[in-house]
């Protein structure tokens, strides 16, 4: 079964277009991206089109390369401050110069749309989250569709990073399921990927999850968005996860595709992020 991330995603952001018609104001989306970073330029693009169609007004704020980190904090704060904006996301990476990390915790976490700060970080990990991060929650969304049972269930979440893979773990553990985390320490990865009834690869290398890795009927789920090198395409590379699409497909019984997975829901919990926080401010 193939778990169709752009049908997730359009369920979600229609049911989120019901909500907002009864809610009381617009919401305000502010997004702040620096620099001229391709990838950054067009995730932020397809963020302004899902706010027009569920009827989010949507502020992209362009700042220059060069703006310093105390320049950067200052517009955060005058966000944080104007009680129209409802959520404030700083599209990542910022340039190296940047403390990434004092941003973040610059954003008031009541309109911490991706759930980066400390607060909203420790209040997930103690089961009492606000919002939760939109890339894990995407994940728990497609399989709450495809009516994935999770409790009793061995996962394996591949990558351990502060974005995806520990607060992947988290939601998977609060579902009742038995989580290990794997990262590039772990020994005998294939020993402990193939005993997961569920598998998140979040790791960032293209096909690195191969079929000998996954346990036959297992439910895979690819977070990852790796280009690889195609002559044979226009832009002269495709989009690949991390997991081997086509040898996996023949032994897993639910996977996720790249493109049209996990990404598409991204946005869509990004725009019910942006409703919850406004909800519970009002």
């Amino acid at each position: 079964m193939i778990l169709d991330g752009k049908v997730v995603a359009s369920a979600r952001k229609e049911e989120l277009k019901k909500v907002l018609q009864e809610f009381p104001k617009q919401l305000h989306l502010a997004v702040i991206l620096v620099g001229n970073h391709p990838a950054s330029r067009s995730y932020v693009a397809s963020k302004e089109r899902a706010c027009h169609e569920v009827g989010i007004d949507s502020q992209v704020i362009r700042l220059d390369e060069g703006i310093t980190t105390g320049e950067l904090k200052e517009v955060i704060i005058s966000l944080n401050r104007d009680e129209r904006v409802d959520g404030i996301l700083v599209q990542t990476p910022l340039p190296d110069h940047i403390n990434e990390q004092e941003i973040l915790e610059t954003i008031d976490p009541s309109k911490d749309v991706d759930c980066f700060h400390p607060y909203n970080v420790g209040r997930l990990f103690l089961g009492q989250p606000i919002v939760q991060p939109c890339t894990p929650k995407g994940v728990m969304e497609i399989l709450r569709y495809y009516g994935i049972e999770v409790s009793g269930k061995k996962a394996a979440v591949i990558g351990r990073s502060n974005i995806v893979g520990k607060p992947m773990a988290a939601l998977l553990l609060q579902a009742n399921a038995t989580v290990t985390i794997c990262h590039s320490r772990t020994q005998n990865l294939a020993e402990e990927v193939k005993q997961a009834d569920i598998v998140v690869a979040a790791v960032g290398k293209p096909r690195m999850i191969t079929q000998e890795m996954i346990k036959p009927g297992a439910i895979v789920i690819d977070v990852g968005i790796n280009r690889v090198d195609d002559p044979t395409t226009d832009k002269g590379y495709r989009l690949v996860g991390d997991v081997d699409f086509e040898g996996v497909k023949e032994v897993a019984s639910a996977i996720t595709p790249v493109p049209g997975g996990v990404g598409l829901m991204t946005v869509a919990e990004l725009l019910w992020n942006t409703y919850t926080l406004a909800r519970c401010r009002s």
